[in-house]
């Protein structure tokens, strides 16, 4: 099987990996669903699903700033990075080493798919990947049609940045029939809030993550703006893997809400 929606840099020593590294959040949560808890043997600080990996595995520093010696003392055979999340420099510098690692670069919901399967094959769950994406693929054709609305979606704050096409949270968006009205700004550009992108759409979403926003960043907006602007997870807009099985009905439920906001 040819990987999908990621490149191998260097080769595995095993069929199946015994001592995984991950580097990427929401494919940390993914090794967890496929049953590779023995497996894995070191994370990022900001690796916080499962919860108890927190304690029982090994941090070896942040997505972007890792600590090679530390990942080197764990003897990995596969390290499991993104090319978004993780620095190009860093994970070749691991490749250097004669580390294998898997690079994924995941865009949109495809890619998601694509992800799952690499993983599944690279560490002999493959099995249990494809029953997660068939898991995912029915929930989403489940799911009732969402009313359409435009959106823009806030990810950083002081500058303000926000998502823009070519990325993974539009593209989801766009799955489930909502407009990125920043769709001809690419990637995660800064912004003004006097723009009319912004002043005319239907909704403004303020994400957890990244940037942590709360209820008084929303209150210290102009008000014309506050009425329409509505906290999110960061995590449910964002991470591809395992955590897709909760997408559309997170989706659906937000949905609701933003009903509700317009009725208000």
């Amino acid at each position: 099987m040819a990987l999908q929606s990621g490149i191998l840099l260097g080769s595995l020593s095993s069929v199946a990996p015994l001592r995984i590294i991950s580097l990427v959040p929401s494919l940390t949560e993914l090794l967890f669903h496929l049953g590779l808890e023995e497996r894995v043997v070191g994370i990022t600080k900001f690796c916080v699903h499962p919860p108890h990996w927190l304690h029982s595995k090994r941090r070896i520093g942040g997505t972007k700033q890792i600590n090679l010696d530390e990942i080197l003392a764990l003897k990995p055979d596969l390290v499991i990075a993104n090319k978004e999340e993780n620095v190009k420099e860093q994970v070749e510098a691991l490749s250097q080493k004669g580390i294998a690692v898997y690079v994924s670069e995941v865009k949109d919901i495809n890619d998601a798919y694509g992800a799952i399967a690499d993983i599944g094959f690279i560490t002999g769950t493959e099995e249990k990947s494809n029953l997660l994406n068939n898991s995912i693929k029915t929930g989403f054709i489940a799911m009732p049609v969402l009313p359409p609305i435009s959106f823009v979606y806030f990810m950083w704050h002081n500058p303000y940045m926000v998502a823009g096409a070519d990325t993974f949270i539009s593209e989801l968006c766009t799955q489930v029939g909502w407009h990125n009205a920043m769709h001809h700004h690419n990637r995660y550009p800064e912004v003004s809030l006097e723009m009319d992108a912004i002043k005319n759409a239907d909704v403004l979403f303020f994400s957890s993550e990244p940037f942590p926003f709360q209820q008084k960043h929303i209150e210290a907006l102009p008000v014309a703006l506050q009425q329409k602007a509505i906290l999110v997870d960061g995590e449910m807009m964002s991470w591809y893997g395992s955590r897709l099985l909760q997408a559309a009905a997170y989706f659906t439920q937000l949905s609701r809400q933003i009903n509700n906001l317009s009725k208000s």
